[in-house]
């Protein structure tokens, strides 16, 4: 529920403005002779000729679907010759009213609609509606939650129209007596005084008057029975229900394009990358991590060796060899323009680029323990970097170097992320859980018991999820408002070592992750089966996995034999010049141990 307490997560895009407004022929019935589950038909049908099943649907259900299609595509007149000529209404008058009443702003027909809707008041002197004009509601529908989210959109719309005493009268007298939802009552009050720009951010009260309407009809059309009035966009969302199942069952599903309801949809397993196209051979130790820029034209790694490499991603050329850092680095993040980038060492100091030039712009060296990660704001005007540092283990800089805020806590960082929302924070807590916080007020919104120690968190694009890697080798996929565990991808290897994943392909439809067998392990998103098993690395762990988001077809592996690798459905994509490959094993056979590592976990 959003802070309104309009719901807009229904799994199809915002409807137009034109939404359709049938005018239905009278009804015969009324529908309060029907069942809640809208299996008997009570939209004032009359009875077709037809068979009642269409290939094992009903047909009146069918129908009537395909008649609300019609009026949302725009095609009133299809869709009233289809009711003509199949005999079914699309809702009855009563409903048709309310839909009017609600767009149209009508608050007292729609209140008087759904008032005389409620159970016994047809029997009191006096208030005896026509049965046409009853909605038929749903057995859990809550009259006071529907009245109240009425009022609040009356409320809401005299504020926007600077109407403050009307607006005081509709909180006072209308609102206040529900006694609905007294937290969200105290938010409202709060709004009288509040500067009409302001208004819809402070309400959370998205878009014009038109679409908060469409919105609360929506959520309204919850509590009335689907047998007398259809959800909204009802088509589009079994249509979305039937790609998400075919995507789910694509186990190499790997485009952003949405699958054509034309035909079944398969991907085909010769487009994933499965194959290393180059091997990226210059650094001289470890390579602890990589990551693609946002538009996907370059490539940092990051190593033991204390070097950052910039690459360009057409040739894999080097750009930049930054070597200011005098230890390890652990972690670099692109800034949202892709313009600067942020290292992080266990040098104690993270530096701040510029990619353009290679030269370093800012030095952040309060820290007294390894910086381990740091986190863009989604203007890219800020910066939080994460420490080892009990003392100081977060901080929120500008990009000059002013220190905004530093959250207190006394626990030590392992990695952060920051939503591309710019709302949330996560924190990964080497004492086994994520401390999750409102990056606009600092305030933590709640703190997350794990059944292990991260060692990595990544929020996705949509900032709905994080995806956390813990030490005892699983990784959780949480979902960020309900906390609640959604999936868990196991099989990888990881228990002493800063292994990281990431979500990968097109549309993040995977999680990828390295391990300490020197494999790379690739999960369907949505499914969790683990789609393929690559042999990552010649040796020792792979750290750190980077997925193109420019090129769904390719994605980078940094591991512990000092090499990157560019994997690719391509692989006869030009080798880069550089030094000749060393090898990937020491001399003596034994697999060298990470440093930073081993000092973390």
């Amino acid at each position: 529920m959003r802070p309104d307490g309009i719901s807009t997560e229904n799994g199809f895009s915002e409807p137009s403005n034109g939404a359709y407004t049938p005018t239905p022929r009278k009804p015969s019935l009324n529908g309060q002779s029907t069942s809640a589950n809208g299996n008997a038909h009570t939209n004032g049908s009359k009875k077709p000729s037809q068979s009642s099943s269409y290939y094992g649907h009903n047909r009146e259900e069918v129908t009537r679907i395909l008649m609300q299609s019609l009026y949302e595509l725009g095609y009133t007149g299809s869709a009233s010759l289809l009711s003509s000529e199949s005999g079914y209404e699309l809702e009855t008058s009563g409903v048709a009213t309310f839909r009017s009443a609600v767009l149209g702003g009508k608050w007292a027909e729609a209140e008087r609609i759904l008032i005389q809707s409620l159970p016994n008041v047809g029997s009191q002197p006096d208030r005896n509606p026509p049965p046409e004009e009853i909605l038929l509601l749903s057995e859990d529908a809550d009259s006071n939650e529907m009245l109240f989210y009425l009022r609040q959109q009356k409320y809401l719309e005299l504020l926007e129209a600077r109407d403050l005493s009307a607006a005081l009268s509709v909180l006072r007298q209308e609102l206040t007596p529900l006694n609905f939802d007294v937290e969200r009552l105290h938010a409202l009050s709060s709004l009288l005084m509040c500067p009409i720009e302001l208004l819809h951010d402070q309400a959370g009260w998205e878009g014009p008057v038109s679409s908060s309407r469409e919105r609360l009809l929506g959520e309204l059309s919850k509590s009335i029975s689907p047998s007398v009035m259809i959800p909204q966009h009802r088509l589009a969302v079994l249509l979305d229900h039937v790609k998400s199942t075919q995507i789910n069952n694509c186990l190499y599903h790997n485009t952003a394009e949405s699958p054509s309801l034309y035909s079944d949809h398969m991907c085909d397993r010769n487009d994933f990358p499965l194959e290393v196209a180059v091997d990226l051979t210059h650094h001289s130790d470890e390579v602890w991590y990589c990551e693609f820029s946002h538009d996907g034209s370059k490539l940092v790694t990051a190593g033991k060796d204390h070097n950052v490499l910039i690459y360009n991603t057409a040739d894999f050329s080097v750009l930049h060899r930054l070597t200011d850092h005098e230890e390890g680095v652990a972690f670099a993040s692109w800034s949202p323009d892709d313009t600067k980038l942020i290292t992080c060492s266990q040098d104690k100091k993270a530096r701040v680029w510029s990619v353009e030039s290679g030269r370093c712009l800012l030095t952040i060296n309060h820290h007294r323990q390894p910086v381990t990660a740091a986190a863009w704001a989604a203007d890219g005007e800020s910066f939080v970097t994460a420490s080892l540092d009990a003392e100081s283990q977060l901080r929120h800089w500008s990009i000059r170097g002013q220190s905004l805020y530093t959250w207190k806590g006394g626990f030590r960082v392992q990695d952060c992320a920051v939503s591309a929302d710019g709302r949330r924070l996560v924190a990964a807590d080497t004492e086994a859980k994520i401390h999750v916080y409102n990056l606009l007020t600092y305030e933590e919104d709640y703190c997350l018991p794990l059944p292990s120690k991260p060692t990595s968190v990544a929020i996705s694009q949509d900032s709905r999820h994080v995806l956390i890697s813990l030490a005892e080798g699983e990784i959780q996929l949480v979902d960020m408002e309900t906390t609640a565990v959604v999936r868990h991808f196991k099989g990888q290897k990881q228990g002493e070592f800063v292994i990281r994943s990431t979500f990968g392909g097109a549309a993040e439809n995977f999680v990828v992750s390295g391990s300490e067998d020197s494999k790379i392990y690739i999960w369907h998103k949505e499914n969790g089966h683990l789609v393929q098993v690559l042999e990552g690395h010649i040796a020792g762990c792979v750290n750190s996995i980077s997925w193109n988001p420019a090129d769904p077809g390719m994605f980078a592996s940094a591991g512990d034999d000092n090499t990157v690798r560019i994997w690719s459905k391509d692989s006869n994509r030009p080798r880069p010049s550089g030094p000749t490959p060393r090898s990937r094993v020491p001399s003596n056979g034994v697999t060298r141990t990470s440093a930073m590592r081993t000092t973390t976990l």
